[in-house]
C-alpha cells in the first residue's frame, strides 16, 4: 500500500471500541493544556488497563537489568563477561521476536501476551531464587538470562501490535507517547533506585521486586478483550505461525514503500547517530574536570531525560497529520543535537544536546509507531512489530560497533559531530528522494 492516507478499522473493531468506549465529544485542549500530555486513550478501559500495568512494571524491569551485569560482574570481576551477557540476551531477543511477531498474527494476541508475561516473572523469579541461594554460576544467569529475553521478544509484537485493536486510528500517536514515555521514565528511575536499594536490601531482592510487579501486568492482560487473528473484513481467521510466515512478513515490507522507509529512517538515526560507546571515553577526557562519574551518569542519562520530556509534552506533536514530515524533522533534529554534542567542550551543553536528541527520538519513535500501526494491516502488525523490536534492539549495538571503531581512528568528537551530520544528510536525502514519505498522512 504506497497510498499516503490510511484505511478505517475493521468493522470487529470498530464495533469493539463503540462497546467499549464511553461516547464522549471530541476533546478541546486551550492554554497550557493543547502543550501538554495527550491523555485520550486513557479514556479507553482496555488501553488504561495495559498502560496502567506498564507504569509498573517499566521500572520493576529495570531492577532486574541493573542486577544481572552486577552480580555477573560480581561473580566473575570481567567487564568481558558482562559484554557476553549482552550477547546471550541479544540473540534470543531478536530471534523470538521475529518468530513472535509470526505468532501474534496467528493467535489470540491476548493469550500470547499472557503466557510471556507469566514466563517473564517466571524468570524473574528464578532469578531471585538462585540469588538468593548464592548460586554462583554465570552459566545459570546467562542461561536465565537468554530465557526471560526470548520471551520478552514474543511478547513485544503482541503488546504493541494489540495497542491499534484498543483505540481509534487518530488517537494512535498520543497512545504510542503515553507508553514510551512510561518506559522512559523507567530508565531514569529504574537504575536509580536499583543503585539506592541494593545497599539496603540485597541484589537478590531486586528480582523479587521485578516479579512481584510483573504481576500487575498479569492481571491487566487478564481482563483485555479477547484479540484474535482477523482478515480485512474484520472476520476471525485461522493461520500459521511459523518462519515461512516470518518471510512473508519481510516480503511485505518490502510492498509498503511507506513502512519501509519508517524502518529505514530509524536505522539511520541509530546506527549513525547513537555513540552510547564513546561516553566513557567522553567523561574520562572532554568532561573529566566535572568528574568522570558526574559526566558519565549524566551522558547516559540525558537522552530518556529529553525523552520522557517528550512524553510529557507531546500535546506539541501528537495531533499532527504529516507522520512521514515529523519523522523527518525529528530525525533531523536528533543528528543536530548528536552534532552539537561532539562540538560542546562543556558538560552541561553536552548534556542539554543530549536531551535535545532524547526529545527528539521521541517525536521520531511516536510517528514511526503510529505509521506502522496505521499502515501494515491487522494480520501482519505483529510481524511488523517484530521487525520493529528488531531494528530498535539491534540499531544501536551496531553504532556500538561503528563509533567506537571510529572515535578510536578519528578521535571522539570528531566521529560523534561526523556521526550527527551524517544523519542530518542521510535522512534529507532519503526525504527527497521518497517525496511519498514525507506527504504520508494518518488518520
Amino acid at each position: 500500500m504506497d497510498s499516503t492516507k490510511n484505511t478505517a478499522g475493521t468493522p470487529i473493531e470498530d464495533a469493539a471500541r463503540a462497546a467499549d468506549d464511553e461516547p464522549c465529544e471530541p476533546e478541546r485542549r486551550t492554554g497550557v493544556r493543547r502543550w501538554l500530555m495527550d491523555t485520550r486513550p486513557v479514556r479507553h478501559p482496555a488501553y488504561r488497563r495495559l498502560w496502567t500495568s506498564t507504569t509498573v512494571t517499566a521500572v520493576g524491569s529495570q531492577l532486574t537489568a541493573v542486577a544481572v551485569p552486577k552480580q555477573i560482574y560480581d561473580i566473575t570481576g570481567s567487564s568481558a563477561w558482562v559484554g557476553y551477557s549482552s550477547i546471550a540476551g541479544l540473540v534470543p531477543l531478536v530471534v523470538f521476536a521475529l518468530w513472535g511477531g509470526a505468532v501474534a498474527d496467528s493467535m489470540d494476541r491476548r493469550k500470547l501476551m499472557l503466557v510471556t508475561n507469566i514466563g517473564v516473572a517466571v524468570t524473574s523469579l528464578l532469578f531471585w531464587v538462585q540469588a538468593f541461594l548464592g548460586a554462583g554460576s554465570v552459566w545459570l544467569l546467562m542461561l536465565l538470562l537468554a530465557a526471560q529475553q526470548a520471551c520478552a521478544g514474543m511478547n513485544a509484537p503482541a503488546r504493541s501490535a494489540a495497542v491499534a485493536r484498543l483505540v481509534p486510528p487518530q488517537e494512535l500517536p498520543a497512545a504510542v507517547a503515553l507508553g514510551s514515555t512510561v518506559m522512559q521514565t523507567g530508565l531514569v528511575v529504574g537504575p536509580l533506585l536499583a543503585g539506592a536499594l541494593i545497599p539496603v536490601l540485597g541484589l537478590s531482592t531486586l528480582y523479587l521486586l521485578d516479579a512481584v510487579a510483573l504481576t500487575a501486568t498479569v492481571w491487566a492482560v487478564f481482563r483485555l478483550p479477547a484479540l484474535p487473528p482477523m482478515d480485512q473484513s474484520g472476520a476471525a481467521v485461522a493461520r500459521r505461525g511459523g518462519w515461512r510466515e516470518v518471510g512473508a512478513g519481510f516480503r511485505y515490507i518490502t510492498a509498503q514503500r511507506i513502512l519501509l522507509l519508517s524502518f529505514v529512517a530509524d536505522i539511520i538515526a541509530m546506527v549513525f547517530g547513537m555513540p552510547r560507546a564513546l561516553f566513557p571515553q567522553l567523561a574520562a577526557t572532554t568532561y573529566a574536570p566535572w568528574g568522570e562519574g558526574l559526566s558519565l551518569g549524566l551522558l547516559f542519562a540525558a537522552i530518556p531525560i529529553g525523552a520522557v520530556a517528550g512524553g510529557l509534552f507531546s500535546g506539541t506533536f501528537s495531533r499532527a497529520k504529516r507522520h512521514g514530515l515529523m519523522v523527518v524533522f525529528a530525525v533531523a533534529g536528533w543528528g543536530v543535537a548528536i552534532a552539537g554534542l561532539g562540538l560542546s567542550s562543556s558538560l552541561w551543553w553536552a548534556t542539554a544536546f543530549l536531551a535535545l536528541a532524547g526529545f527528539a527520538d521521541m517525536v521520531s519513535m511516536v510517528f514511526r509507531s503510529a505509521i506502522l500501526q496505521s499502515v501494515a494491516t491487522d494480520d501482519m502488525r505483529g510481524r511488523m512489530q517484530g521487525v520493529f523490536t528488531v531494528v530498535v534492539a539491534g540499531g544501536p549495538r551496531v553504532a556500538d560497533l561503528l563509533h567506537g571503531t571510529a572515535g578510536s581512528a578519528l578521535g571522539t568528537r570528531t566521529a560523534v559531530t561526523a556521526g550527527g551530520v551524517l544523519v542530518v544528510v542521510a535522512m534529507l536525502g532519503l526525504a527527497a528522494a521518497f517525496p511519498v514519505f514525507t506527504r504520508y498522512r494518518g488518520a
